[in-house]
């Protein structure tokens, strides 16, 4: 196992990273870190950015805000358009900001990229607005399905790793494939930029069966919240890319009478499975992560150890000359 590492030669404080697939316990070990240590929580997650959304993107209560203040939660309107690199305009300052303040942070999410974007800094990437409003004018004429195969051709490394059902996702890997004639995983290796923290990174890996379980009870729990009635309250928004995400996609489709309300929940069930499964893969690669299996008997003793370790490498990170 690796352990935490360090960015800079006199870093100020130590940045706290939980990630992990959807439904995996990421909140509430971040809440209690959070409040171990003092300090608040920056979400990564490029959904939870969005408010009108609180039931489909499983965002923080107000119980649990309480217990630890969030930052970058439930703040754009559905019809802004937000990405990675502005995640990380946002999110660098604050946690710098609580790392001076109270000698840690966290960051809590499951969005790669956004966890990416606010530890290492993104990679410049090459832009053809002439390629990408041909992909996107391809996208309505001959659907997503199509556009993702294309780029599982050209770069099925990336692809792998990757939300393919998120369309400005795959447009925007498509675009640099086609402009600069190289996969775009290839853009992925610049030296990750300097931070002033220091980092310890923490994953949380549910046995499967258990976790496609938990899914499944969510997805059921999320509809007695009323995610139905939240969802047409956003069908102004519908063609905006924060509803382009697992769910809300589902269930405007029955909304428009696609599919029975049944139908639309048991789809909903299966690609947050399989979008588990991409996000485990993603995280895996990191090999600063460091791993806590568990599974439904053992979740609370494993979460403790997991919080345990944290403070400890923290400590040992902050009195460190």
């Amino acid at each position: 196992m690796a352990g935490p590492s360090a960015r800079e030669e006199h870093p100020t404080g130590v940045v706290v990273v939980v990630v992990g697939p959807t439904a995996s316990g990421k909140t509430a070990l971040a809440i209690d870190i959070a409040r171990a240590l003092g300090t608040d929580i920056v979400s990564a997650d490029a959904r939870q950015v969005y408010h009108s959304m609180a039931i489909g993107t499983a965002a923080p209560t107000a119980e649990e805000r309480s217990q630890a203040p969030h930052h970058l939660v439930e703040w754009l309107s559905p019809d802004t358009l937000y990405s990675a690199g502005q995640f990380e305009e946002d999110a660098v300052p604050i946690l710098t900001r609580l790392c001076q303040e109270h000698g840690s942070a966290v960051i809590c999410g499951g969005s790669g990229m956004y966890v990416k974007a606010a530890l290492e800094g993104l990679d410049e990437l090459p832009a053809d607005l002439s390629i990408r409003k041909e992909l996107n004018e391809r996208l309505d004429r001959e659907g997503l399905a199509v556009l993702a195969q294309e780029l599982t051709e050209l770069d099925p490394t990336h692809a792998r790793g990757m939300d393919l059902l998120n369309p400005q996702r795959v447009i925007r890997a498509l675009e640099v494939c086609l402009a600069s004639g190289k996969p775009f995983s290839s853009f992925h290796n610049q030296k990750p930029k300097a931070r002033p923290w220091q980092t310890v990174k923490i994953g949380l890996r549910p046995e499967r069966a258990w976790m496609s379980q938990r899914i499944d009870h969510r997805a059921h729990a999320m509809m007695d919240a009323g995610w139905l009635n939240e969802t047409q309250s956003l069908l102004p928004y519908e063609g905006h890319n924060a509803l382009n995400t697992v769910g809300y996609k589902e269930l405007f489709q029955h909304l428009h009478g696609q599919c029975t309300l049944e139908q639309a929940l048991n789809d909903i069930i299966v690609h947050t499975r399989q979008f588990a499964k991409r996000q485990l893969t993603w995280f895996q690669k990191d090999e600063d992560v460091v791993w806590f299996d568990f599974h439904e008997h053992n979740q609370t003793q494993v979460m403790n150890e997991a919080k345990l370790w944290v403070l400890s490498a923290c400590k040992e990170r902050q009195t460190k000359p």
